[in-house]
Formats: C-alpha cells, sequence, structure tokens
C-alpha cells in the first residue's frame, strides 16, 4: 500500500476524532435493537466486552507502527510480523473486510430510501429495478461527488456530518417512543442462547474500523494523541450504540427488524427525521471506507501510475459500481452485516493485531498478564469467528 501524502498529515486532534468515531459509527446503529433482541438483555454484556478488546487490538496496532518508522499500513505491520505471506493475507482479509462494510452502506440506503417511496422503480431498457434495487443505484449516484476527495482533513468535515447524523437518529427514534400510540412496551428477554451467534456478529460488526486506523494515524498532526482519541471515539460510539439497542428493543422486541429505521411509522415527524437523517450515514462513510482499498489497488500499479489522480478516481468509480452490484445481489442488509462481522471483522480487528504484536514484540516467549489478556482476546475472537460465520453463512443461504 502507499504512503499517505504529506498532504493528509496535518489533521487536528478535532478533526482525527470526527474521522475516528465516523469510522466506528454508521451502519451499526441501526442494526443493535435487532443484534439485542436476538441475544436478550444480557447480551449487552458482550457488546461491552467486544468493544472493549477492540479499543485496546487498535492500541496493539499503534504500537506496532510505532515500533518502526517504515511501518504506514495495516499490512506493513503483517509484513513485519510474517514477511510477504502475512502482506498478501492481511491485505486480502482488509480489502474483503472493507469491501463488504461499503456494499453494506448501499443496502442501507436502498432499503430507507424504498420505505421513504415504495413504489418507485426504474426502467433501464427491458430491465425493470424495483424499488429497493433502484434506489440502490440512486444511492451510488449521492456517493459519487464524495469519492473525489482522498484529504482527511477535508474529509473530517464530512465526517462530522455522519457523527452528527447518529446522534440526532438516537434523538429521533427516542421521540418516536415518547408518543402515545407506540411507547417503549417490548419487555424482551433475559438471553436468547440460540440468538447469540447473530447478536455476537452484528456487535463486532460495529467496531470494525480497524482496518482504517493507520490511515486516521498517519494523518495526524500530533500522533502522541492518537490513544485519546481512540479512547474518545469508542466511548462516544459505544454509549450510542447501547442507547440506540435499548431504545430500540423496548420500542418494538422481538419485532424489531435488522434495520430499526423500518420499523418506524412513516407518517410521524421523527420518523422521517430519522430515515432522512440516516441516508447522510452512508454518504459521510463510504469514500473513507473505501479509501484504504483503492490505495492498495493503486500499490499494486506501475509506479509512474501511482498518486495518479485520473487513475486514483477510476478505481474508486470501478469501486463503487462494483459494490452497487453486490449491493443488487445480496439478500438482506442483516446477511452482509453479520457475515462481515462474524468472519473478517474478526481477523481484521481482533487476531491479526493480537498476533503481529505478539510476534513483533516476542511477548509470546514469556508468560504474564499481557500474554494472558491477548490470548483470551485470541480466544474469544476464534470462538466468535467459528460460530458466527457458520449462523451468518446458514441465514444468508436460507434467505438467497
Amino acid at each position: 500500500m502507499a504512503v499517505p501524502s504529506s498532504t493528509s498529515k496535518q489533521v487536528s486532534f478535532f478533526k482525527t476524532c470526527m474521522n475516528g468515531i465516523n469510522a466506528l459509527s454508521g451502519i451499526g446503529i441501526l442494526s443493535v435493537p435487532y443484534a439485542l433482541s436476538s441475544g436478550g438483555w444480557l447480551s449487552l454484556i458482550l457488546l461491552l466486552l467486544i468493544a472493549a478488546s477492540a479499543c485496546f487490538t487498535g492500541l496493539l496496532i499503534r504500537r506496532c507502527m510505532d515500533s518502526n518508522p517504515l511501518i504506514t499500513t495495516y499490512p506493513d505491520i503483517a509484513a513485519t510480523a510474517f514477511g510477504k505471506k502475512g502482506r498478501i493475507t492481511a491485505s486480502i482479509f482488509i480489502i474483503l473486510e472493507l469491501y463488504l462494510v461499503a456494499t453494506g452502506l448501499l443496502i442501507l440506503e436502498g432499503d430507507n430510501l424504498h420505505k421513504l417511496s415504495p413504489d418507485f422503480a426504474l426502467k433501464l431498457g427491458n430491465l425493470t429495478l424495483d424499488g429497493r434495487h433502484s434506489f440502490v443505484m440512486v444511492a451510488g449516484a449521492m456517493i459519487f461527488p464524495s469519492i473525489w476527495l482522498s484529504d482527511l482533513g477535508v474529509l473530517s468535515y464530512i465526517s462530522f456530518g455522519g457523527v452528527i447524523s447518529s446522534l440526532i437518529i438516537v434523538a429521533a427514534v427516542f421521540c418516536v417512543g415518547t408518543t402515545k400510540d407506540v411507547g417503549f412496551h417490548g419487555k424482551g428477554s433475559l438471553v436468547n442462547f440460540k440468538g447469540l451467534p447473530t447478536a455476537l456478529s452484528l456487535y463486532t460488526f460495529c467496531y470494525g474500523a480497524h482496518a482504517m486506523f493507520p490511515t486516521i494515524y498517519n494523518s495526524m498532526r500530533k500522533k502522541s494523541q492518537f490513544p485519546k482519541v481512540l479512547l474518545l471515539s469508542f466511548i462516544t460510539c459505544t454509549i450510542t450504540y447501547v442507547a440506540m439497542a435499548i431504545l430500540g428493543y423496548l420500542i418494538y422486541g422481538h419485532n424489531v427488524q435488522s434495520q430499526v429505521t423500518l420499523n418506524l411509522p412513516k407518517e410521524k415527524i421523527s420518523s422521517k427525521v430519522a430515515i432522512y437523517t440516516i441516508l447522510a450515514g452512508p454518504i459521510a462513510k463510504y469514500a473513507l471506507t473505501i479509501m484504504p482499498i483503492s490505495t492498495a489497488i493503486e500499490s499494486c500499479l506501475p509506479t509512474k501510475y501511482q498518486e495518479n489522480k485520473p487513475i486514483s478516481i477510476l478505481i474508486k468509480i470501478l469501486l463503487l459500481i462494483s459494490t452497487m452490484v453486490w449491493a443488487i445481489l445480496f439478500p438482506s442488509f442483516e446477511s452482509v452485516t453479520s457475515l462481515s462481522g462474524a468472519g473478517l471483522i474478526i481477523l481484521v480487528s481482533f487476531l491479526l493485531p493480537c498476533l503481529c504484536y505478539l510476534k513483533i514484540f516476542g511477548i509470546y516467549r514469556h508468560f504474564g498478564y499481557e500474554l494472558a489478556g491477548i490470548s483470551g482476546i485470541i480466544v474469544l475472537a476464534v470462538l466468535v469467528g467459528v460460530v458466527g460465520t457458520y449462523s451468518s453463512i446458514a441465514h444468508t443461504i436460507k434467505e438467497a
């Protein structure tokens, strides 16, 4: 992967916080009520455990990068730890993870726009696309202008809009619950062991921003402040996730859908505010999500074509088009988020940071509290990955 340009290395603490929170927040906020309904109230403990583990592995990534000034990207970390095979493996997993997240953003746009206008359809010659699929195309056109941006300082302003939209959505859902004909009546269950794999997968999806952390870290003016950025980002997003999960579950109980906005009554003003606001999320997040993918592809090109603006834009356009196609083909939002969370995010955000840190610093040679803690995260990640991936694939096949 190419080293970020020097023009991006002037991002302030506040702007970095906006990029960090925007990287962590986003479409996961709509699925947490469904995750809570799948796993029951006690599954919130798992959400907090996953958040703490993800924050810790984010710090491990920073320590690995500080160990060698030549390390500037996530694949660089894997290469330092495991050589060329490590670089290739990490690059493949990162690209697949971010690609699925980008696809999920488009599915989200299509579902919510379809809720607002269920009779809308597009005709392309003899081909007619139904409402949801038509709106995926519309969403792609809305996102298109943002992919021209590559400076994280500029993207931070878009990220700020994404952060504000998440807060507005929580407030809007709360307002819906306070109305007389809706209310907070969903008591729910204490624990649902059958639904725990789905809950774990969706909770994990909420914290799959580690592939973007090196890019954000390299853009900082004062890199020593990164741990504060990380802590603030995780605390803010976790509070938002927990609030949304509880609100959605209290309002709709086991009837909550994979995106809580699909439950909201269209006639209420607060519902319309929530739905329209969530449409801003993918626009704010998409460009930041695909940036590491386009950078990785550019780094594989001949030197004279690297950091070439027209080539970079062409790559991003092709990524946008291909994710639009997959967003049309995937059966549901839940299928792409749970599959991504259970498989790829577990690898990129939990397993690889731990394994690379153990190898680079030789921690595995000496037993202690640090090794015990990291080993615990690895065991938990493997368990969640295996069970969650099996559950997600089975559910996706059933829906298809």
